[in-house]
């Protein structure tokens, strides 16, 4: 039986604890979920470039990978580059040593030199290594705008996966999943109002139902239409 690790991350950051596989909804990525677990399981595919629009999973999905790569017992980190002023590019020196490495947001380091150069030297060590790589970005590799030629060639060698975004279905069966896993009561009217008068993210989504989670137990209010209309109208998430 494997001894689950606890995944290697930069100081200050955690994994989200519903970023599981069982927490994200496949819709039309059946085969992108089977690439990524393999890949987390040491099998498949060594590289795999994961892009869609904000908020289509891509965050989900590699720190999911992580977190299953963990449970079998093998190493593993998640770099978030959004938050690259958190951190240099040192940290990416000896990733080469864990079995998987999820680098996320990697529009983040575009035209920047010194990050570019990082991730081509990671490349070339992973190379003797036999690690795995899962990154992530908002678009395909060739439309980020990398300056760095042979970097981009890496970027293009790998498998690449675009996600697909949910429709209002999967949507709706989101909020009503995430709410039972949170043990929170959401009628369906209740999901069918926020699914038409919020942000149609999933991120936002489910940001949304920990805030409504929130209000309703400092409130002890359950969730009814009137209710959520009162906290959508006190918050960005209103359209």
């Amino acid at each position: 039986m494997n001894t689950p690790v606890i995944p290697q991350l930069p100081l200050g950051l955690k994994l989200r604890v519903s970023a599981d596989f069982e927490g994200f909804h496949t819709g039309g990525n059946l085969q992108a979920v089977s690439d990524i677990k393999a890949c987390a399981n040491g099998l498949g595919e060594r590289f795999i470039f994961l892009w869609g629009k904000s908020g289509s999973g891509k965050s989900h999905l590699l720190q999911a990978a992580c977190r299953l790569a963990a449970d079998l017992g093998h190493t593993s980190t998640y770099i978030p580059l959004g938050e690259i002023d958190q951190f240099t590019p040192e940290i990416l020196v000896g990733l080469e040593d864990l079995c998987l490495i999820s680098i996320d947001d990697l529009q983040h380091i575009a035209t920047n030199h010194v990050w570019e150069n990082a991730l081509f030297r990671l490349f070339n060590r992973l190379q003797e290594s036999g690690s795995r790589l899962l990154i992530g970005a908002t678009g395909a590799p060739q439309t980020l705008g990398i300056g760095l030629a042979d970097l981009s060639s890496r970027l293009d060698g790998g498998l690449s996966i675009r996600l697909k975004p949910l429709d209002d279905a999967g949507r709706w069966a989101l909020l009503k999943d995430q709410a039972d896993r949170r043990g929170l009561s959401l009628p369906d009217e209740c999901a069918t109002y926020i699914l038409h008068h919020a942000s149609r993210d999933t991120r936002h989504l489910v940001s949304l139902l920990e805030q409504l989670d929130n209000a309703s137990l400092a409130a002890q209010r359950p969730l009814t239409v009137p209710f959520i209309k009162m906290v959508l109208e006190s918050s960005r998430n209103f359209t």
